[in-house]
């Protein structure tokens, strides 16, 4: 799916001669949720307005699903109203806010109708791979959600000790029609050499399906526009893909071996 909007010309598009694009960003905790991300709304508006300001026109609030913090009707409500009053607010400034979730591998989850967590109306569920151990969850996780037509968007693997150690691992989720989706701050080098490396070789080897700014506070806030310049000075116009969305399913469910 590529989002059609006019982008706004930057001041460093206007030197290079060509428009920067559009930025669609599927993973942010800008929607306050209990979790690590925006602790208010007024917090997470100025997320978003800052998003906005630095070229994001589609920005997906992803708050966390985590095995201590699960999401109960009652947290479901409150995240959805809080995404609602942003959303209005957002609009004013352009920014498309949506809402989705970020699933942390659990075997309750394996119980869930993955539809519950879609990234809005995309065929498509966020959800990480853990930091440290075994990948052997996740990926039961991975097929729960194809098995229902749904893509699985797998978070920061470049953040993974498993892919650190094993890039085929890596390799065999992009393989199976799984999406990769790197960090920017990954990129940048925020979370230190070693996965910025794990980072870049994903995006040269073409197994990064998009990157996502992750953004989760005003320390690190929701922001692709850095990352966007490092690749694009690597790939050229070829990391516009990686950006603009055009990555993501379209429709209500997905052929995943269609997509390998």
């Amino acid at each position: 799916m590529r989002v059609k909007h006019k982008p706004a010309l930057s001041e460093a598009a206007l030197q290079v001669g060509r428009v920067d694009p559009v930025f669609v960003d599927v993973h942010s905790h800008v929607v306050p949720s209990g979790d690590d991300g925006a602790q208010s709304n007024e917090e997470g508006l100025e997320l978003c307005r800052s998003a906005a300001q630095n070229g994001t026109t589609v920005l997906y609030a992803t708050p966390h699903v985590w095995p201590m913090l699960p999401l109960p009707p009652e947290r479901e409500e409150t995240i959805r109203a809080s995404h609602a009053e942003l959303a209005r607010a957002a609009a004013a400034f352009g920014l498309d806010l949506r809402l989705g979730f970020e699933l942390t591998p659990t075997t309750a989850l394996l119980e869930e109708d993955p539809n519950r967590f879609r990234l809005g109306d995309l065929p498509a569920v966020l959800m990480e791979v853990p930091f440290h151990g075994s990948l052997d969850l996740a990926e039961r996780l991975a097929e729960h959600i194809e098995a229902v037509g749904l893509v699985p968007v797998i978070a920061h693997p470049e953040r993974s000790q498993a892919v650190l150690d094993d890039q085929g691992l890596a390799a065999g989720m992009a393989e199976r029609g799984w999406l990769l989706q790197v960090n920017a701050t990954s990129i940048v080098g925020y979370h230190g050499a070693e996965i910025e490396a794990s980072a870049w070789r994903l995006v040269d080897d073409g197994l990064a399906g998009l990157v996502a700014s992750d953004g989760h506070r005003r320390a690190r806030p929701p922001h692709l526009n850095e990352a966007f310049r490092a690749v694009q000075a690597r790939l050229g116009e070829g990391a516009d893909a990686l950006f603009d969305g055009r990555a993501l399913p379209a429709g209500d469910r997905v052929d995943l071996a269609e997509r390998r």
